[in-house]
């Protein structure tokens, strides 16, 4: 065994999920600093084991821990050189270049603040983040216009200017060039005595996707990354010496669950497709020729792959596929587990934690349901009196944090305690979003309190109507939501992208209400239906559902 999970658990193995509830447990160190504790003790022990699989539409790539640490040494002392100390804060926006890996190590091993953002931000989000989160110094790709974004924000800042450095083989006036500046640097950087980082440091801030109001600055600390060993080792099922694959941004949280923490320390190597622009073929070509043994993508990946011929790809190494980000609808689900043999796992959490939801590997998988508590997650399901909802109850989950904060949940937004008190109260964290329990103690998403619909007197969740509407042939894509009636108070709206070469038309739409009317109550019917060409959503994948319906209030 190659993995250094032994070191942080109290158990690696399982008999079932009673047994992994009760019994394990996740041993944070005195002072634990992710890049020093794993990847360089990675680097000592076994210095050829393989951390990364890296490719794009033209190269691959493969680097050991002993790359990891080298270039992070590097990365360190050119950061070092700028002047970033512990607690100063790096915006970086790569996508999926490698150089992501090397900084938010080097930053790491500074105990500098890692922020990472989504190359999509354009001037006013720019400045918007810099001027709330104090950011000294940004790390970005060279394409796509990105600079010059940066370079807007860094005049309409003025007096608060921060340092800029490009991932390119091209230079720029104002900017340093980082795959030259760490090519100067040393490649050994020694940890610090006496100055280095404490578990309750700040180590990441990450900005919510901002699916409604302005995004938050959401802060984790050093044991955030330990708290990912639930999300890899025992969600994603990742294996000592595997190949893992989590399709995400670095800009989205998505890449801290799937392309680092956990998958490191449990000994799997990550793959990463730094594409372009999304292909569903290619990135299952890309995949299948690598050898990808255990796969992560949101449903709306899903849903793409499944209209592709899958018999077309060798899935001879995939083990294992799991889910996140949105609920799983059970036509995706049926439809893999046909092409595949494999039965998608879902699971649930937040850019605020880690998975704390999820079908386990003891756990039989339900389509459609999130699973059962991890461990070390007391979840409640809570009604609207402030008590635990009875079996099949809607009400809210929150994670019970009177006995001490989990790892992996947050320590709080930034500069934002109204918001922080407004969330996390009376020894409970809000998570906003609603489920209900079965009797057998599996969870079942709902939607976020905002986007529950109330029509003549009922209650809706839009995850159901969505997943019946997308059950018709013709159907890739679905958002519910609620318009307003003079009489029932709201309607429900269902905005739909079409597969394939299917048009839209009044008959269409018809056929798809009579067939909603089949699968589900028939109040929940789509009264109003659009057809649009894509669907608004934010960079990490999720559907804005609030920009649909501030359109139909202005209309």
């Amino acid at each position: 065994m190659s993995s250094l999970l032994e070191k942080f658990v109290s158990q690696v193995d399982f008999e079932s999920y009673q047994d992994f509830k009760d019994n394990f447990r996740i041993k944070i160190p005195e002072n634990f600093n992710f890049a020093y504790d794993v990847v360089d003790e990675y680097a000592r022990l076994y210095p050829e084991k393989v951390a990364m699989v890296w490719c794009n539409d033209d190269t691959d790539r493969t680097f050991t821990f002993k790359d990891m640490k080298e270039y992070s040494d590097r990365a360190a002392n050119f950061f070092a050189q700028q002047g970033i100390k512990k607690g100063d804060r790096v915006m970086l926006t790569l996508k999926s270049r490698y150089e992501f890996w090397f900084c938010i190590l080097a930053l790491h091993k500074l105990g500098a603040i890692t922020i990472p953002a989504t190359h999509m931000l354009k001037t006013k989000d720019i400045v918007y983040r810099i001027e709330n989160a104090g950011i000294k110094m940004v790390v970005c790709i060279a394409e796509d216009g990105v600079p010059d974004y940066f370079d807007e924000a860094h005049q309409k800042i003025g007096n608060n200017p921060f340092i800029r450095t490009m991932v390119g083989d091209t230079g720029r006036e104002g900017w340093f060039n980082f795959r030259k500046e760490i090519e100067k640097a040393s490649p050994e950087f020694q940890r610090p005595p006496g100055e280095g980082t404490l578990n309750e440091d700040t180590v990441l801030i990450y900005f919510s996707s901002g699916t409604t109001g302005m995004p938050k600055m959401i802060m984790h600390d050093h044991t955030y990354s330990l708290g990912h060993i639930i999300t890899a080792r025992y969600w994603q099922n990742v294996m000592d010496d595997g190949l893992h694959y989590t399709v995400a941004d670095t800009g989205w949280a998505k890449a801290m669950w799937g392309q680092i923490y956990g998958q490191w320390i449990s000994g799997t190597a990550i793959f990463v497709y730094d594409y372009e622009r999304f292909d569903a073929a290619k990135m299952l070509e890309k995949a299948s020729h690598h050898g990808v043994t255990t796969f992560c993508a949101p449903p709306t990946i899903y849903r793409f792959l499944i209209k592709e011929d899958l018999s077309q790809y060798d899935f001879s190494t995939l083990k294992y596929a799991v889910t996140a980000g949105e609920p799983l609808n059970p036509e995706v689900y049926n439809k893999f587990n046909e092409f595949t043999g494999l039965r998608l796992r879902e699971g649930f959490g937040q850019t605020e934690c880690v998975v704390c939801i999820a079908n386990f590997p003891w756990v039989t998988p339900r389509p459609g349901s999130m699973g059962k508590p991890a461990p070390e997650y007391d979840i409640q399901i809570m009604n609207r009196e402030g008590q635990e909802s009875d079996v099949g109850e809607e009400g809210e989950i929150v994670i019970k944090t009177a006995d001490g904060k989990p790892p992996g949940l947050f320590c709080g937004y930034y500069k934002e305690e109204n918001k922080t008190e407004a969330a996390w109260h009376d020894g409970f964290y809000h998570t906003g979003d609603t489920a209900w329990k079965d009797e057998d103690g599996y969870l079942w998403f709902v939607g976020r309190n905002d986007d529950m619909i109330k029509s003549s007197g009922y209650r809706i969740g839009p995850f159901e109507v969505e997943s019946a509407v997308i059950s018709h042939p013709s159907v890739l894509e679905c958002a519910i939501t609620g318009v307003p009636h003079p009489v029932r108070g709201q309607v429900i709206k269902a905005t739909i992208v079409l597969a394939g070469d299917h048009e839209p038309s009044p008959e269409l739409a018809k056929e798809i209400q009579n067939h909603v009317k089949q699968v589900t109550a028939p109040y929940k019917y789509p009264r109003v239906v659009e057809f649009v060409d894509e669907l608004p959503k934010t960079i990490s994948g999720k559907i804005r559902r609030v920009e649909i319906r501030e359109k139909d209030e202005k209309q």
